[in-house]
């Protein structure tokens, strides 16, 4: 998660377009209340902390020579969270998200990975595999880096990676590919190429694209011609992509669409944090009175189920308007299954969240009280979800639920 927000510089032509949408009726499904219960076969459940293990990744002093700055750096040396997780050839491998202490938004962020034969237990690789480079993407990654990774395969064996590109300024959702999990290829801007290139302007993140699970394998499908992706970080948006690589947000209604392409068009202006609400089409929303109800963003890839299409997501809790039980902005995890026809249309929605922040040394951190998940993998008969607590740590927990 990006902690850095970037305060709205607003112009005549802002007010006249915030106060042009604000005359169109606001709906999405995330705003409505889908038919709960309290049994929920559905969900992935219960998970088991191995608390034992925690963190299962530390920090470290291990160096590596930055292309920029040209100078040997500590990557990794503050901490080490943010991880996306996928198995091949019997082996469990994260891609994680290492931060050192020179850059000047809290230490610049890079890519490592580390393997493990049984899921618990970690041994990491020593540089990383992606990062700031001298590369078409350096005006996007530098100083901030390269962050929050959530990663699946196409169908020829190709890895796609989605993670967040932040230069201090902006943080922009970008795609990367690799045949081999360690020599990568960036692809750019996931919406670079959306309207001519005005949505490289665009405030976007966490990109979490549907699959399905073919033995331990999440690969990318198709629903309805087109592949699809959660992404966002107010409500949680919906994109589409024919290439895995190019996607375009699904626009709310085409009056805003218009609305919104012209003004991009003006070059002069970008969408940030909380904006996006106001013009794309939303999965999920907040809910008031719940945990989710400051914000919602989301988590690891969705996955295709015979009951429909399964998306974990993380959720921040108001301190107004919230569950009083959790404190004011503390995150945790939720579930919501989508109509498998349909990634816009809720079918089921949890009740409460499924994991938290609980003991100490998950509740101290750079960002206290927050539980975040980007990774979970089918790994030797269960499931294993890695969990960051407070930005400062990984954890593991397993689910034994057999999940069709």
């Amino acid at each position: 998660m990006i902690k850095k927000r970037i305060s709205l510089q607003i112009t005549t032509l802002t007010f006249f377009v915030f106060f042009s949408l604000a005359l169109l009726p606001y709906s999405s499904m995330g705003q409505q209340t889908p038919d709960n219960k309290n049994e929920q076969p559905w969900m992935l459940y219960p998970f088991k902390k191995q608390e034992k293990l925690f963190p299962i990744l530390k920090s470290d002093s291990t160096s590596f020579f930055c292309p920029v700055t040209k100078k040997e750096v500590k990557w990794q040396e503050t901490y080490v969270f943010n991880p996306a997780a996928i198995v091949k050839d019997g082996k469990v491998y994260l891609l994680f998200r290492g931060e050192d202490k020179i850059g000047k938004f809290g230490g610049t962020s890079r890519l490592g990975i580390a393997e493990s034969s049984d899921g618990l237990h970690f041994t990491k690789h020593p540089k990383p595999i992606i990062f700031p480079d001298n590369d078409s993407n350096l005006e996007y990654e530098n100083e901030g880096g390269c962050e929050d990774p959530r990663i699946v395969e196409s169908e020829d064996g190709t890895y796609i990676l989605t993670y967040t590109a932040f230069n201090g300024k902006l943080a922009r959702l970008c795609v990367a590919t690799s045949k081999d999990l360690f020599h990568w290829e960036k692809q750019g801007l996931a919406f670079g190429k959306t309207k001519n290139g005005d949505y490289s302007k665009l405030w976007s993140k966490s990109g979490s694209i549907i699959c399905k699970k073919v033995n331990d394998k999440f690969i990318a499908t198709k629903i309805n011609g087109k592949y699809w992706m959660y992404w966002g970080e107010t409500d949680i948006f919906l994109a589409t992509s024919e290439n895995l690589i190019d996607w375009q947000p699904v626009i709310k209604e085409e009056k805003i669409g218009k609305i919104l392409s012209a003004y991009l068009g003006n070059g002069s202006y970008e969408l940030h944090f909380d904006e996006p609400k106001y013009y794309f089409k939303a999965a999920v929303g907040i809910r008031e009175g719940r945990f989710d109800s400051e914000l919602v963003e989301p988590g690891p890839p969705a996955l295709i189920t015979k009951q429909g299409i399964l998306f974990i997501y993380n959720a921040s809790n108001s301190g107004s308007k919230g569950d009083k039980n959790l404190l004011p902005g503390e995150y945790t995890v939720g579930q919501v299954l989508f109509d498998i026809k349909d990634p816009s249309s809720i079918i089921r929605r949890c009740e409460n969240y499924f994991l938290k922040a609980q003991k100490a040394n998950e509740t101290s951190g750079q960002m206290s009280n927050t539980a975040f998940v980007e990774a979970i993998v089918p790994f030797k008969g269960k499931w294993f979800i890695y969990y960051v607590m407070a930005e400062a740590g990984i954890g593991v927990a397993t689910c034994d639920k057999i999940l069709d």
